[in-house]
């Protein structure tokens, strides 16, 4: 009797259709053999199970099981495929807690965390970790150019706080062009971060727990057409995801070495995709994913490609560490 998946989908942010391209990839690859798994669609207006032919049937939320086939159906583990608000960020993840559902993600204080990129940085910053230099901003702020360019210099980026797939970034190369910027990530959220350039060599690293290890993925290179990498530069083709990345024996064992104290120190489960930029031989991070792209084009399914994980074995993967 295989165990009964949900895979969770869609979710509020401007990442439903991505997450939605996730959670079909994920079924589609799911040793049907061992699991019986079911595509949840959740927003702010319905949850739903959708079945193969698209109907739709409701969720009961009281306890987080579907009717299907005359069958009440309880779930053994959900599969968090929700970028952004609320399966990135720790609100899903509590509500599953309180049910006792396993699923696939961190723990909900663990997925806040990573999701609010200023407690992030802050966090991390007494174990050493580097970071760009910073200007946080609350909606509402008096915004003072001067005051924020004398931190951070030009060019500078301008991000939503809690946003994901480049959604509310802007690079700024000119004082002038500050107050847009800051504008167009107040459409995202209402706190924004603005860091000093660092220019150097972009990498991916992902992280995952296989087998009862934290094994660390081989690291992919970022190469944007673009000025940065931008939504475009992730989903429409214009970048370069090299992996293996073109990088020393050095630079790859520092930054290796990082991402994996990082996902130890926050005690994260399942997947992590952290951000890094170098310095010299010092990776920088930018920020840390924990419910990273899971298409066949996504970084973290080419580094498992990589290393010789298959999508199905990827996914498994997941499941098994969050089934006790």
């Amino acid at each position: 009797m295989g165990k009964n998946i949900a895979i969770i989908m869609g979710g509020f942010s401007s990442e439903h259709d991505i997450s939605v391209k996730s959670a079909r990839v994920v079924k589609k690859h799911l040793n049907a053999k061992k699991f019986n798994s079911f595509l949840i669609h959740i927003t702010k207006e319905k949850w739903v199970h959708l079945e193969e032919n698209g109907a739709e049937s409701p969720v009961d939320r009281n306890d987080f099981s579907i009717q299907h086939k005359n069958q009440k159906i309880i779930f053994d583990c959900v599969f968090n495929a929700i970028h952004g608000t609320p399966g990135e960020d720790g609100i899903l993840a509590a509500y599953f807690e309180l049910l006792g559902i396993p699923h696939t993600s961190c723990n909900a204080y663990q997925a806040g965390l990573t999701f609010n990129k200023r407690d992030l940085l802050s966090v991390l910053k007494p174990y050493g970790i580097h970071c760009a230099n910073s200007f946080y901003l609350n909606k509402g702020d008096n915004i003072k150019p001067e005051e924020i360019i004398a931190k951070v210099g030009l060019p500078c980026f301008v991000k939503a706080n809690r946003a994901g797939s480049s959604f509310g970034i802007s690079k700024v190369y000119k004082i002038s062009e500050l107050s847009s910027a800051i504008e167009n990530s107040f459409k995202e959220d209402d706190e924004i971060l603005i860091e000093s350039f660092l220019d150097g060599t972009e990498v991916s690293v992902g992280v995952i727990q296989m087998k009862g290890q934290t094994k660390v993925l081989p690291i992919t290179e970022i190469v944007s057409e673009n000025d940065f990498f931008d939504y475009e530069a992730k989903y429409l083709g214009q970048s370069q995801e090299i992996t293996p990345a073109r990088i020393s024996e050095e630079r790859r064992i520092n930054v290796s070495t990082l991402a994996k104290k990082i996902y130890e120190t926050l005690q994260l489960k399942g997947y992590s995709r952290s951000e890094f930029i170098f310095v010299g031989n010092v990776p920088y991070l930018l920020e840390v994913n924990t419910t990273p792209g899971l298409t066949e084009e996504s970084i973290l399914p080419q580094q498992a490609a990589e290393a010789g994980i298959s999508l199905s074995e990827l996914f498994e993967s997941a499941i098994e560490a969050a089934i006790p």
